[in-house]
């Protein structure tokens, strides 16, 4: 049966080849932003294959339906463009901005990575109890706010406002809308109210 999933992840795992198909392409081969594109996205799709096989997110293990796959083929496609903007602009970052790309995408995958480990060994271990500690306790979606410093780093390396607005309109029509409906389920538990008033919704609250 297939499911979102199956999806999901061969785009993430075949994000490398499909970087150095553009590469060859547009024979920018030479070019040192379109190796640390590469790097970037290629790591963070063979990252997110594991993840998915070790500690998976079960909301993605859905059955597809028709409408929901082209939705995904869709905006997963989206997600490709800023490699395509930048191999065919010819266009080469300044370092400074390569190093916060890079810099932005470490501290990214830790947060996105590492908060998900937890939510997983969580809801093995304490389930039934609210996860409010650990990478959980200044914000209640780290691993959202990892996967922000993800995909800006992935725009700023693209050299093109094309990415930042679709990834705005992701974070619009999907994140926040989910992030709500979460806290909504989380307001079951009796010390969420206690939880939500020392914690950010995305950004950790620090004071």
């Amino acid at each position: 049966m297939l499911r979102e999933r199956h999806i999901i992840d061969a785009f993430k795992g075949l994000t490398a080849p499909f970087v150095l198909a553009i590469m060859a392409l547009t024979g920018r081969f030479a070019s040192t932003t379109c190796w640390v594109y590469l790097a970037i996205h290629g790591t963070y799709g063979v990252l997110w294959v594991l993840k998915s096989r070790i500690f998976g997110d079960k909301n993605w293990e859905k059955p597809c339906t028709l409408r929901r796959g082209v939705m995904l083929v869709g905006g997963l496609s989206a997600y490709w463009a800023a490699p395509v903007l930048l191999a065919v602009s010819g266009k080469e970052a300044p370092a400074p901005l390569m190093a916060s790309a890079i810099a932005l995408f470490g501290l990214g995958v830790f947060l996105h990575f590492a908060s998900d480990m937890q939510k997983h060994l969580w809801l093995e271990l304490k389930k039934g109890h609210l996860l409010d500690g650990g990478l959980w306790a200044r914000t209640r979606n780290p691993n959202y706010l990892g996967e922000l410093c993800i995909y800006l780093s992935f725009a700023l390396l693209s050299l093109h406002w094309l990415p930042f607005v679709f990834f705005g309109s992701v974070i619009a029509v999907e994140w926040v809308p989910n992030m709500r409906r979460k806290d909504k389920s989380l307001s079951r538990y009796a010390d969420f109210a206690a939880y939500a008033s020392r914690s950010g919704l995305l950004f950790p609250k620090l004071f």
